[in-house]
């Protein structure tokens, strides 16, 4: 059923693209529909847990108390490079909201961080060791991300948070400096899988916001339309609007299902993603992150 539809939100695409793109998508929206099928909480986590087993990674449970929310579970994975070299770290929550089944919000997140485990697994990076997060209560108010601080686990050179990526052509990035070297990789990387790139320092919150509270470099993308960006941000500031955001019609609602989600456009987001990482990792003009400044 999952190919079949991953093959149907193919047909607009052009047909040398969709051949290429195609079994990216349905492994996508395969992990999205078995995060999101699942029961809130363990079952989400399970499912991650199972595709992270299936990659070949040996992943942590990390448990954290979380007051009237009782006990979270972050799981944690080393994915590839030296133990001594700088970490990148990308992550997403994968707990969701009582309504809808939280394709969106973030089993789309989630899915997109394992997508690219399986990618650096199988060809590393050059200058950066790699692991993943998959963070418990974001929707409770950032805690799992903040549990994982105030852990004190290792610090990243950089933190790479994912926040509903299901549709559209423009990667949204949340940066603190328009002008850094993974803001000209990603514009370079969207340009040449036919996106576009909307960096900013104003973006929703999400588990970002607990590395940047700490002092600790991070950015997070999604993928949305170019036209949902205003209109999200004017959401946030409580502003009226003559349309609202598709994400602000789905998220936290029964109307974040498989059904709003496009995995041809994620299948290229993703790609995309990784493709910055990989100019970003390269550019010898970046001066190596001591292990003093790792967390090491």
């Amino acid at each position: 059923m999952i190919a079949v539809a991953a093959a149907l939100w193919l047909t607009a695409a052009a047909p040398a693209l969709a051949r290429e793109a195609a079994p990216k998508a349905q492994r996508w929206i395969g992990d999205v529909d078995a995060i999101a099928d699942a029961d809130a909480g363990d079952g989400r986590r399970s499912a991650i847990e199972r595709r992270l087993d299936a990659i070949g990674l040996h992943w942590n449970a990390q448990t954290f108390e979380a007051g009237k929310h009782g006990r979270g579970t972050n799981l944690v994975a080393d994915v590839s490079g030296p133990a001594d070299a700088p970490l990148l770290l990308f992550g997403a929550h994968f707990d969701r909201v009582g309504e809808g089944r939280g394709a969106t919000d973030n089993a789309s997140g989630s899915a997109t961080v394992l997508a690219l485990a399986e990618r650096f697994k199988q060809r590393p990076l050059s200058r950066h060791r790699v692991a993943v997060a998959f963070w418990d209560l974001e929707e409770a108010g950032l805690l799992g991300s903040a549990a994982y601080i105030a852990q004190n686990r290792a610090k990243p050179a950089l933190y790479v948070n994912f926040d509903v990526f299901g549709w559209g052509k423009t990667l949204w990035m949340m940066t603190p400096e328009a002008d850094s070297a993974l803001v000209a990789a990603s514009r370079s990387a969207a340009e040449a899988a036919g996106l576009s790139l909307a960096p900013g320092e104003q973006y929703p919150p999400s588990d970002h916001r607990s590395f940047l509270k700490a002092g600790w470099p991070a950015v997070s993308y999604s993928l949305i339309g170019a036209e949902e960006v205003p209109l999200i941000l004017a959401a946030y500031r409580r502003e009226k609007t003559a349309e609202t955001a598709k994400v602000m019609r789905v998220i936290h609602s029964a109307h974040d299902t498989l059904d709003e989600i496009d995995p041809a456009a994620a299948a290229l987001g993703v790609d995309a993603v990784e493709d910055a990482i990989r100019r970003w990792d390269a550019d010898t003009r970046l001066a190596p992150t001591s292990m003093s400044e790792n967390g090491k």
